[in-house]
């Protein structure tokens, strides 16, 4: 699976990174901002997209509106990824089109497990 990963912290990214990747799971493209996810997105289908809110210039809520806006990306998956805990924080990014919300600091596995439920949904499932 291709998956964009938007974090301003390289440390994170590199964990993100890191996390999707073990197994071959996916393969990674970095963005360090939001502004630089709005370069690449034109560029590549991704399967996925996992972003930060608290970023600067765009940040991730931003982000995920100009998507769920788009007609190529409306439908990519995302998963913000945010030490923002708060049930207000992860409703808001739910309402404006998340599809998952995990909160640093979070497992690895946990990452992989949400990217893989949320990319890997059977064609033609009959909800089983």
């Amino acid at each position: 699976m291709r998956v964009l990963v938007v974090e301003d912290s390289p440390a994170m990214r590199t964990f993100v990174r890191a996390a999707l990747e073990e197994g071959g799971l996916a393969d990674v493209t970095e963005a360090a901002n939001g502004f630089e996810a709005l370069r690449l997105l034109p560029r590549e289908k991704y399967d996925l997209v996992v972003t930060d809110i608290n970023m600067p210039d765009i940040h991730g809520l931003e982000l995920i509106s100009f998507m769920r806006k788009s007609e190529q990306h409306k439908t990519t998956p995302v998963i913000i990824v945010s030490t923002e805990g708060a049930q207000r924080d992860r409703d808001r990014g739910m309402s404006l089109g998340a599809n998952a919300y995990l909160t640093k600091p979070f497992q690895p596995e946990q990452l992989r497990a949400t990217a893989r439920r949320l990319v890997e949904k059977p064609a033609g499932s009959t909800g089983q």
